[in-house]
C-alpha cells in the first residue's frame, strides 16, 4: 500500500551533517527521513522556496525538457530500502503511453516538487526506515535509530526555518 506524503523540510543530520529530506503523510502520523546529497538538498530547497536562477539548475532543465518532449512526471514512488539505500521511481506520461523510471528518490522529489506531482511512499518503506542502522548513516557508536527517529516524529514546521512546505 502506498501512502500520499509531502515535504514537510530539510534538516541536517546531526552526527554526520548530512542532509535529510523529511516527508510526512497527509495526517501527520507517519515521517520517513530520507538522508539526500548536498546538491541535492540544494535543488529541493531552492524549489521550496522558489528561487529562479539566471541559467537553468539540472531538475529546472529536466522538467523543461519533458516539457518540450510532450511528457509530464504524473508521480513518484518511494518504493524500497536495502542496506540503508532508498530506492524511487518517476511515473511518467506521453503521448506515446506511460513509463516508469529507475531514481534516487532525492532526485525524484526535486522533479516532483517542480513538475506538482505527488510523492508517494510504500508503507513497507516506512516499517523498514524504523530498522535503519543510523550508526552506518552516522558513523558514530550511540547514535540509535529510535531516539533520533522519535525526535523526528515531535518535529514541527518552525523548527526547519525557511526550508519547510
Amino acid at each position: 500500500m502506498f501512502l500520499k506524503m509531502k515535504v514537510f523540510g530539510l534538516t541536517i543530520d546531526p552526527f554526520t551533517n548530512v542532509p535529510i529530506v523529511i516527508l510526512k503523510d497527509l495526517e501527520d502520523k507517519n515521517t520517513l527521513p530520507v538522508w539526500i546529497g548536498v546538491l541535492e538538498a540544494s535543488a529541493i530547497a531552492s524549489e521550496l522556496e522558489k528561487i529562479q536562477f539566471s541559467r537553468p539548475m539540472t531538475h529546472d532543465l529536466l522538467k523543461e525538457i519533458l516539457k518540450t518532449l510532450g511528457a509530464a512526471v504524473s508521480k513518484i514512488e518511494i518504493i524500497d530500502i536495502k542496506e540503508n539505500v532508498y530506492y524511487a521511481n518517476i511515473y511518467m506520461e506521453s503521448k506515446s503511453g506511460g513509463f516508469t523510471l529507475d531514481a534516487r528518490p532525492s532526485d525524484a522529489i526535486a522533479i516532483a516538487l517542480r513538475a506538482g506531482a505527488p510523492i508517494f511512499v510504500d508503507t513497507k518503506v516506512l516499517e523498514k526506515s524504523k530498522s535503519v542502522d543510523l550508526r552506518s548513516e552516522a558513523g558514530k557508536e550511540g547514535a540509535g535509530s529510535k531516539d533520533f527517529l522519535d525526535s523526528l516524529e515531535d518535529l514541527s514546521p518552525g523548527d526547519f526555518g525557511k526550508y519547510k512546505m
